[in-house]
């Protein structure tokens, strides 16, 4: 038999499943202790207030994630497939997720004007995982001198193709068309190395 989920559990999926998909601000604690049948203490012996409950949502998720996209780098055969592995990872973790519209944390950070130090450190902590990996990926495959701008590029690369989601694409037609313009993107990267 198989036990209930502890009940700070139940508050992160509660959180996910209602914050990450109708909007923190939209969605009252309330609703969230609803969900998640806990009394208004829980959350507060657990999370501190509604904030560290969405920042602890948010690093799970990132957990989740980062696990997600080192499975595709894993399988990736040549330097270039991990570099571009962020695309396919995407389609994997949207596949096992629950429904947010497009990027949790994007969307936190679009609506939350003045975070608190917790909250703006999760969200950072985000910024961070994709920039430097993507760093790191792109060393074998362009070198160390243009790894940073190449990062930087990808990085506004996979944030738009989170943006072609809320537009109604498809992960997969999303994901496909940002591998697609990465690999482009490298290319002229390569070809600048080798015309210097």
């Amino acid at each position: 038999m198989v036990g209930q989920p502890s009940a700070r559990n139940r508050l992160l999926d509660a959180a996910e499943e209602l914050a990450f998909t109708q909007g923190v601000a939209a969605t009252p604690v309330d609703r969230i202790l609803q969900r998640a049948n806990v009394a208004p203490a829980t959350l507060y012996a657990h999370f501190g207030n509604k904030e560290g409950l969405i920042a602890e949502a948010l690093r799970r998720r990132l957990q989740n994630w980062d696990a997600a996209w080192q499975r595709e780098i894993d399988a990736a055969a040549t330097d270039r497939d991990r570099l571009l592995a962020v695309f396919p990872a995407l389609t994997s973790y949207r596949s096992g997720t629950s429904a947010a519209r497009w990027c949790a944390a994007l969307g936190v950070a679009a609506e939350t004007v003045d975070p608190g130090q917790q909250l703006a450190e999760t969200l950072s902590q985000d910024t961070q995982l994709l920039t430097d990996r993507f760093r790191e990926l792109a060393v074998p495959v362009v070198g160390a001198d243009d790894a940073d701008a190449l990062a930087a590029h990808l990085l506004l690369i996979f944030t738009g193709v989170l943006g072609m989601l809320l537009r109604g694409s498809s992960p997969e037609e999303a994901a496909a068309t940002g591998r697609a313009t990465a690999g482009f993107v490298i290319d002229g990267f390569g070809s600048s190395r080798s015309a210097g």
